[in-house]
């Protein structure tokens, strides 16, 4: 088994807005840290000019909402990646460019190996836990479960980065 995310966020201006340079304009650099990353295995993209990290939109969320897809081998090689690398610094900025989302904009869930989500799963697994909370089939960092369906005690390294 391997592990999905999606992540949302409602960006506050538009993606070449001036305001927006902060986060686009480190884009390239934290998708090619993540391609690189220890356990990264996928993410996801557009088929346009662009490789889709400001152009993707999931049905039913507005405009300005960005999406970020990927499948990672598991969920310490993810953590690890969001919290204990250079997206970390680039994350610091996030209210500068988005605007707070009062439910979850992330979930994770486990898929076969070598399956590939689309986003009406990952809006699936969205409303789901959403809707429901944490399950073995839609959970976060916080509440995670193992590919057997047990929620298990994070055993995740702490957050804090230099």
């Amino acid at each position: 088994m391997q592990l999905a995310q999606l992540n949302i966020a409602d960006a506050r201006h538009p993606t070449e807005a001036p305001e927006m340079v902060g986060f686009t304009g480190r884009i390239d650099a934290i998708n090619a840290l993540a391609d690189r990353a220890p356990g990264f295995i996928w993410r996801m993209v557009d088929d346009g000019p662009e490789d889709g990290a400001l152009t993707l939109r999931m049905e039913g969320q507005g405009p300005m909402t960005l999406v970020n897809m990927s499948v990672w081998a598991d969920i310490e090689s993810l953590f690890h990646f969001v919290y204990k690398t250079a997206h970390t610094k680039v994350m610091q900025g996030k209210r500068d460019w988005f605007t707070p989302i009062p439910r979850e904009h992330m979930v994770l869930w486990w898929v076969e190996d070598g399956h590939i989500p689309d986003l009406d799963e990952a809006k699936a697994k969205l409303d789901l836990i959403r809707e429901m909370g944490p399950t073995p089939d839609a959970f976060s960092f916080a509440i995670p479960f193992d590919v057997d369906g047990q929620a298990v005690t994070p055993q995740l390294p702490k957050k804090d980065c230099a």
